[in-house]
């Protein structure tokens, strides 16, 4: 019997759409965008971490100035109500994208053993 995985797949994510978390998630990122200040403030946190990111991924270097700017910020957004329960929301939908990952990944897992253990020839 072939099973077409991707009909699965988007199976899922409808499924995650209509969770709880993607919901709230939603709501949450609406209101920070209908929000003047907190969408300034989110996009400037955003544009940071992205900057960040890049040179990390290109190897360059992230002077001390830049991580006490990006740590100042993060402090700074935290303190933002709406800001602080999107980021709460979006932490509740990582965790939940891990255990699916988890899940999905399991046959491969009992195939190979737990990544970083050695697989069968070890």
């Amino acid at each position: 019997m072939s099973v077409n995985l991707y009909d699965h797949a988007n199976e899922l994510e409808r499924a995650i759409r209509k969770s709880d978390e993607f919901t709230h998630l939603k709501q949450m990122y609406d209101a920070v965008t209908n929000d003047e200040s907190a969408r300034r403030m989110f996009e400037n946190f955003r544009d940071i971490q992205l900057v960040l990111q890049q040179k990390q991924l290109t190897g360059e270097e992230i002077t001390q100035d830049e991580i006490e700017h990006a740590q100042k910020t993060a402090a700074l957004v935290q303190q933002h109500a709406l800001i602080s329960k999107l980021m709460d929301s979006e932490q509740r939908m990582s965790m939940l994208i891990q255990d699916l990952n988890k899940v999905i990944m399991k046959p491969l897992e009992e195939l190979y053993g737990p990544m970083g253990q050695g697989g069968p020839s070890q």
